[in-house]
């Protein structure tokens, strides 16, 4: 798919990576209200929630990620960790657990959209040693 995922997406559907459960969690946006009256189904408008599930973990296989991003993506959004618990685990910073994650988040979307990841930090190398 093409152009179709941004960060708010990828966050949304990243617990689904590691919890098959999670799916069943994740709001169908298509579909109407439980005290909405039944009436017609266009096929052709449904979910893309299967579609979306089937991309992220291939996203997740397939990334360029540093070994850091996937930790802190891992510890975010598969055991629902804070920033501040990611920085005290791996000694680092708050804002620099942060910036590995929002990096990973990036560089999954690209991935996701086909196109190259444009880096919004000046030098990543230097975030992890401070």
């Amino acid at each position: 798919m093409s152009a179709g995922y941004n960060r708010a997406l990828v966050e949304h559907l990243l617990p689904a990576v590691w919890d098959q459960g999670a799916a069943y969690g994740l709001k169908n946006e298509t579909r109407p209200d439980a005290d909405m009256p039944k009436g017609f189904v266009d096929k052709k408008k449904g979910s893309p929630l299967m579609a979306h599930l089937s991309d992220i973990r291939q996203a997740w296989k397939t990334a360029p990620l540093t070994v850091l991003e996937r930790q802190s993506l891992l510890l975010r959004y598969g055991l629902d960790w804070t920033f501040e618990e990611i920085g005290k685990a791996r000694g680092v910073r708050k804002q620099s657990a942060q910036e590995s994650t929002e990096r990973g988040v990036g560089k999954m979307a690209a991935q996701l959209n086909g196109v190259p990841y444009v880096d919004g930090y000046d030098n990543p190398e230097d975030i992890e040693t401070e």
